[in-house]
């Protein structure tokens, strides 16, 4: 019977540690809330007393903050709250969404768009991310191959969630107007964009249908080239037609032009791997290595690839840490078990009782809800230790009865189930005590707090 057991408590804890997730540390989300608006072209000044003021006296009112910070920025505000670690999340961002909708009738009308609430993540960060350069092609040209090709072929490694581009430039049409040519035909910089609207769309052309024809038309109203922008009609006064080219001039080049990301005056773009919630890291940058590899054969001559970033290192060193300390307590359990009974078959009996206690456990983390990480790491080798004490403790007290009360032959299962119930206690009690002085502490007012539960 208590072999069957064994096994069962194996192949449950086989099949919960196959599906436990692996990370650096559990997944607990902080209990933030961020409301970001964007409004172009305005100043810091002009963000923080028509945006951010508005927006932090509306959601001052809820309860259960415990501190709100923000920061007005050329064109954007960001207002920071932080709840106590008693407030239910999901209640919380609700209270902020219904407060920033009721404060949004006092916001400009003409911001970009209604502002954004989001919660704080834990799977929210990178845990693999690598760097593409090009000493040939411009940043235009590195952030196309890097968001039609490479991006492409890691958006299907299984677990990730998303691919971030850093430093990304994308293509756009940049006007540059001119001053006094706009104020010699009377024109000013809304008119141009009153222009750029009206012409630059598509319509629906509908379709011709005839006895035996029918046909589907297409508008051909988007603006494409240079020429197309700078042959763009502006307006029309007495026959005298205005274009784009007599006020301005188009050319191509990249949408936001503030930012960059270079490496010795290199221009380069990163690609970073955000997981899926519950998924295995290790599993993930393992196939992230195979496909970089196929990447660097494929790649052309003149485009580098380099790896930036990898958090699995250190939850790799943990997992080599954690099966060093394994193998030494099994070591050092049949080296002191022999040397006191001088017996190898009751030296290597605790070998059999350690790995279907630890092996049991990871059944027991996946029904908790558990990840495999640094303090579950930590946890197994305090668990190991304690398990190997009792496996020594028990191993002890049923040879010495097994040899001084009855016969080895006849009565050893009669000792074994003797000893172990009188040593009930005494484990119990040793667990009791472990329990009490890791986690008896009041951590409700610190964010380890979480950590613990």
């Amino acid at each position: 019977m208590a072999m069957v057991f064994s096994i069962i408590i194996v192949l449950f804890g086989l099949i919960g540690f196959d599906s436990l997730g692996v990370r650096e540390y559990p997944s607990i989300d902080p209990p933030i809330i961020t409301v970001r608006t964007a409004y172009t072209g305005a100043s810091s000044q002009v963000i923080e007393s028509q945006i951010t003021e508005p927006i932090e006296k509306a959601i001052n009112g809820i309860a259960g903050i415990k501190s709100i910070s923000s920061a007005s920025n050329q064109g954007s505000s960001s207002i920071t709250v932080e709840f106590n670690l008693e407030v239910d999340l999901e209640a919380a961002a609700n209270d902020v969404r219904d407060k920033v909708s009721q404060a949004v009738r006092q916001l400009p009308q003409d911001i970009d768009a209604p502002p954004v609430v989001t919660k704080s993540d834990a799977n929210s960060d990178a845990i693999v991310s690598m760097t593409l350069e090009s000493n040939v092609r411009n940043h235009l040209q590195i952030s196309d191959y890097a968001a039609n090709v490479i991006l492409e072929r890691l958006q299907t490694i299984p677990g990730v969630s998303t691919v971030q581009i850093w430093g990304e430039k994308k293509y756009a049409m940049r006007i540059w107007l001119d001053p006094a040519r706009l104020s010699s035909y009377q024109l000013t910089a809304l008119d141009v964009q009153n222009a750029l609207n009206r012409e630059n769309i598509e319509l629906p052309g509908g379709k011709i249908a005839g006895d035996a024809t029918e046909l589907t038309i297409n508008t051909m109203g988007k603006l494409m080239t240079e020429d197309d922008f700078n042959n763009l009609i502006i307006s029309s006064n007495d026959g005298y037609v205005i274009r784009l080219r007599d006020v301005a001039t188009a050319r191509l080049g990249p949408e936001n032009e503030e930012t960059i990301l270079k490496q010795s005056g290199t221009p380069m773009i990163g690609l970073a791997i955000v997981p899926q919630p519950g998924s295995n890291y290790i599993e993930i940058t393992d196939e992230f290595y195979r496909r970089y590899d196929q990447l660097q054969k494929d790649l052309p001559k003149d485009f580098k690839l380099d790896i930036a970033l990898d958090n699995t290192t250190f939850i790799r060193r943990s997992i080599g840490e954690v099966e060093e300390t394994l193998l030494i307590a099994f070591l050092l359990v049949v080296v002191i078990i022999y040397l006191f009974f001088r017996d190898w078959l009751i030296a290597i009996r605790p070998l059999i009782d350690i790995p279907v206690s630890l092996i049991g456990a990871f059944f027991i983390m996946y029904v908790a809800g558990f990840s495999v990480n640094i303090l579950t790491l930590l946890a197994i080798v305090l668990a190991t230790g304690l398990v190997v004490d009792d496996g020594i403790v028990v191993t002890e007290n049923i040879y010495k009865r097994s040899k001084k009360e009855w016969s080895r032959q006849k009565q050893q299962r009669k000792a074994r189930m003797k000893s172990s119930s009188l040593l009930l206690l005494p484990v119990l009690r040793l667990l009791l005590y472990s329990y009490l002085s890791f986690f008896w502490k009041d951590l409700s007012e610190d964010s380890f707090g979480n950590l613990e539960l």
